[in-house]
């Protein structure tokens, strides 16, 4: 049996080592009466733990496989302690309005395609998607090493937010029509939902647009109050359901050659960002650019080849429309860059870009072909 005395000392002993660890537990600074962080799933304190709005679902295939593999891998990389939590469009936040709540800190931060900021940044479809642009892995060289990513985050500086690149994608269709398209004239009156510059070129040419989240897009083109649509890829437009009212899908992906998808950071949470959470951060983005554009290409053929089987026919755009939208494209970059420094600027930028890569793109790489390799 133990004596009184001895259990006096067992229990003195054990308030004191409890109130050591909690006191080696608390963050710097922290008042006497601030709890210590909420362990993580690995153990580890949680340190970052943001509610992360996105602009289209996240069991989208093709659109939401790498924002899920990002906080799936700030998660694993450092113990649980840097925590995002996802929601879709309209849970917190709709679909066009995430760099909205992130510039007035209602959230620390977002991810988005950029273009949708077209009417309060005017650079921002740049950004996102250029009508005649790069492809994406120009797009990619021309972000990490001729400038663009300087760019981008000068222009988003002055709205208090920090882009960060995390995705992209190649080509997305030029659309899925009800009814199919003999020449230009066809365009003429057709209500169609499109996104960014590519939806003023499109307007330029006769068409009447709208704009709809991914969410509300069938719904529309069933009912009838669009005739046509663009989204995305083929991977990500057949789970939306176009190919069953739509049975004309066209080619090639003009208005968005390559599409990129950033993950915004409110510019004060940045700031209070420990540098090394910083890098993590940017350096899983990088990673994300890489596995989005290898999954995206890898996910698209099997797609394609399937069309015929649902009703599909998969075409080339008339040769008019198409020409007359690369006219039009170009008009409406002209004019925006006149009305905008910003635009301007990174306007030039791209197409010195892509003059200069295009030198090394018509030597280094074999002609298009539609033969098997």
């Amino acid at each position: 049996m133990f004596s009184a005395r001895a259990v006096l000392v067992a229990v003195l002993a054990a308030f004191v080592g409890g109130l050591l660890v909690s006191l080696a537990v608390r963050t710097p600074g922290a008042s006497a009466g601030r709890l210590a962080p909420v362990a993580g799933e690995g153990g580890a304190p949680v340190r970052i733990h943001w509610r992360m709005p996105l602009s289209a679902p996240r069991n989208l295939p093709g659109s939401g496989e790498t924002i899920i593999w990002l906080s799936q891998a700030l998660k694993d990389t450092t113990d649980g302690a840097f925590v995002l939590d996802l929601y879709d469009p309209g849970e917190i936040v709709p679909a066009f309005a995430v760099t909205d709540a992130v510039r007035d800190r209602k959230v620390s931060a977002g991810y988005t395609w950029l273009g949708y900021d077209q009417g309060k940044i005017p650079s921002s479809p740049l950004i996102a998607a250029t009508p005649f642009g790069l492809e994406p892995w120009a797009y990619i060289g021309w972000w990490y090493f001729a400038g663009g990513r300087e760019l981008a985050e000068a222009v988003y500086a002055k709205h208090n937010m920090k882009p960060i690149f995390c995705a992209v994608t190649g080509p997305e269709t030029a659309g899925w029509f009800r009814e199919p398209l003999a020449s230009a004239e066809d365009i003429n009156g057709l209500k169609i939902r499109f996104a960014g510059l590519g939806g003023r070129a499109m307007q330029r040419v006769g068409a009447s647009i709208t704009m709809l989240p991914a969410g509300e897009i069938f719904q529309a083109l069933e009912t009838g109050v669009i005739d046509a649509t663009e989204f995305s890829q083929p991977l990500t437009d057949r789970a939306l359901g176009f190919s069953r009212i739509a049975k004309f899908n066209y080619y090639p992906g003009w208005h968005q050659p390559f599409s990129a998808t950033h993950v915004v950071v409110n510019l004060d949470v940045w700031g209070e960002m420990r540098s090394s959470d910083q890098a993590l951060l940017e350096g899983l983005c990088t990673a994300g650019v890489a596995r989005n554009l290898g999954y995206s290409e890898a996910m698209q053929g099997p797609i394609v080849r399937g069309l015929g089987d649902v009703g599909v026919s998969a075409r080339a755009l008339p040769d008019d429309l198409l020409a007359r939208l690369r006219e039009a494209a170009n008009e409406v970059l002209d004019e925006e860059a006149g009305r905008d420094a910003d635009f301007a600027t990174i306007l030039a930028s791209q197409r010195e870009f892509q003059e200069v890569y295009g030198e090394w793109r018509r030597l280094a790489y074999p002609p298009p072909t539609t033969e098997g390799q």
